[in-house]
């Protein structure tokens, strides 16, 4: 036993060093309080449980992933196009664009490798502005949603009460809102992240969820009435007006910039689609068909995430057009593609190195940003991404049992086309990673695992991002309106307190009070309410 639990400590120390050296962290300086994750290669606690840690990694790193990015390639493994055959025995037709052999050749793929080196970060990381050491959550939180924006929704949506009312008749309860009150009606949707309950109004009723202590700030009739009239723009715009984004285009527009403008994110960075309104607990639990039921929304989102802090640099939203619209967004990766340059438009110049799942990953896309200094490691998938020029031999699976670790890796350039097996075959196309430099992906049962280095960049920084739901769940806004202009509103506050809250890691308040993830949300929505008692529930 003493043996085993050397070995497993030996594992995880390799492991850590690894990690450090591919630059993730976990909100800089790992979590404190009650929320503390139970991953020790994040954590800076003493007490981690490597041996529990390691004999469970193997499962989270399978059930866990985002759907896109879990199941990979793995699907490919069935596809042989017709009798199959890798290598110079691979036969079928591949994916669409893929080209011959000959075609290959043509193009400059070879199996000659070359070292790759991207060059240095042209910037530093971190936040762009000092907070002082006596800045509380509000002063974090209003960094993203200044008092600027909270009177401009005040005036909103006493105009749009003022139309509503012109048409419908007037309303004797209502009087217009102030911005103290809209503020207090943040506060109380954004408790429901704390509190963990789906119904806002849970907060004046008798029940589990009722909650007196903010309740005495604002009556339940008076919440409802500007929940009935809450606006962000309160009329279409004549010209310039963005169809159904119109009501918060201006204030995703105000978001994103003040994103830019307060965090400068590190080097590596990840292009994903982040959980939305789902516990992470769920999402492990449920089946796909389940998963599927839940994920029904006029819109989805896509975020750019620094993977040194978690600070989410960008987001990206777009609606539905009909019932089975995502489908059809998701077997295009053309369009996924338009959201990738959308949302890594201005890190141009940087040599930033981005990671993306299957629907983004391409060989034109990544040859457009590497001329942009933008150098990119993503998945493959020959259902959901674009194989487009590249060779049909290395997207295709052997009919020789591969063994586990192997590799194949083709070269144009400065691109790499990898093909790892694991339990099944995982593509990779990459310019930010040598071919040459092997790397390795450590297991309690099977140790060390040989792969090219990009595959453990990969599955390292893609690893994090996917634990980090764990964490960013902690601001789920539970409240769930029938508006998608609503829902997307909601989720960018969540967004934006996820953010606030690593700023305030970041800074030299963090060292006065060590606020863990709940207690800072806790201190924000009674700052938010005004209260007299802003000290957090110990």
């Amino acid at each position: 036993m003493a043996e085993c639990g050397l070995k497993a400590l030996s594992l995880l120390e390799a492991a850590r060093s690894r990690y450090e050296s591919l630059q993730i962290s976990d909100d800089v300086f790992g979590e404190s309080g009650d929320d503390s994750s139970d991953n020790p290669f994040y954590s800076t606690s003493g007490d981690s449980d490597s041996d529990n840690y390691i004999a469970e990694e193997d499962q989270h790193h399978h059930q866990h992933q985002h759907q896109q990015l879990k199941r990979g390639d793995k699907e490919t493994s069935g596809h042989r196009g017709g009798s199959g055959g890798g290598g110079s025995g691979s036969s079928g037709t591949g994916p669409p664009g893929a080209l011959s052999r000959s075609q290959a050749e043509e193009e400059g793929w070879t199996e000659t490798l070359q070292d790759v080196t991207v060059p240095p970060f042209k910037e530093t990381y971190g936040p762009a502005q000092k907070m002082s050491a006596t800045a509380t959550a509000l002063d974090f939180f209003q960094l993203f949603v200044p008092d600027n924006c909270i009177q401009n929704m005040v005036t909103q949506t006493n105009m749009y009460a003022k139309k509503f009312q012109e048409r419908f008749g007037s309303d004797e309860g209502w009087r217009p809102v102030t911005a103290q009150e809209m503020k207090a009606f943040l506060g109380f949707v954004t408790s429901t992240s704390v509190q963990r309950c789906e119904s806002v109004l849970s907060i004046w009723s008798s029940g589990f969820f009722s909650n007196r202590s903010i309740a005495l700030k604002m009556s339940q009739a008076r919440f409802e009435k500007i929940l009935k009239y809450f606006h962000i723009v309160a009329f279409r715009p004549s010209q310039g007006s963005n169809q159904g984004l119109y009501k918060i285009q201006p204030f995703l527009d105000s978001l994103q910039q003040s994103f830019s403008c307060t965090f400068r994110p590190s080097q590596t960075q990840v292009l994903h689609e982040p959980l939305i309104d789902e516990d992470p607990v769920f999402i492990t639990t449920c089946t796909e068909r389940e998963l599927r039921k839940r994920k029904k929304r006029k819109f989805s989102l896509w975020v750019r995430q620094c993977t040194s802090t978690g600070f989410i640099c960008q987001i990206s939203v777009h609606l539905k057009d009909g019932t089975d619209a995502l489908a059809t967004l998701k077997n295009k990766p053309q369009l996924h593609s338009l959201v990738a340059k959308q949302l890594c438009q201005n890190i141009s110049g940087k040599n930033t190195i981005i990671f993306t799942g299957p629907s983004i990953t391409s060989l034109g896309l990544f040859t457009e940003f590497s001329k942009q200094d933008i150098y990119c490691c993503g998945l493959l998938s020959t259902r959901k991404s674009d194989c487009t020029g590249l060779p049909q031999n290395m997207l295709v699976c052997s009919s020789t049992p591969a063994q586990r670790g192997q590799s194949r890796v083709m070269m144009k350039g400065s691109m790499s086309l990898i093909s790892w097996y694991n339990k099944g075959h995982f593509r990779f196309l990459t310019n930010s990673y040598s071919p040459t430099k092997q790397g390795i992906i450590i297991k309690r049962k099977s140790g060390e695992i040989p792969c090219p280095l990009a595959v453990e960049a990969f599955a390292a920084h893609l690893s994090y991002i996917c634990k980090y739901d764990d964490k960013y769940s902690k601001y789920f806004i539970f409240h769930k309106p029938n508006k998608t202009w609503q829902q997307v509103f909601w989720l960018s506050i969540s967004i934006a307190i996820n953010n606030a809250y690593i700023l305030y890691k970041m800074s030299e308040a963090y060292t006065v009070k060590r606020y863990s993830r709940a207690q800072f949300g806790e201190r924000l929505v009674r700052e938010l309410l005004d209260l007299d008692d802003c000290s957090p529930t110990q």
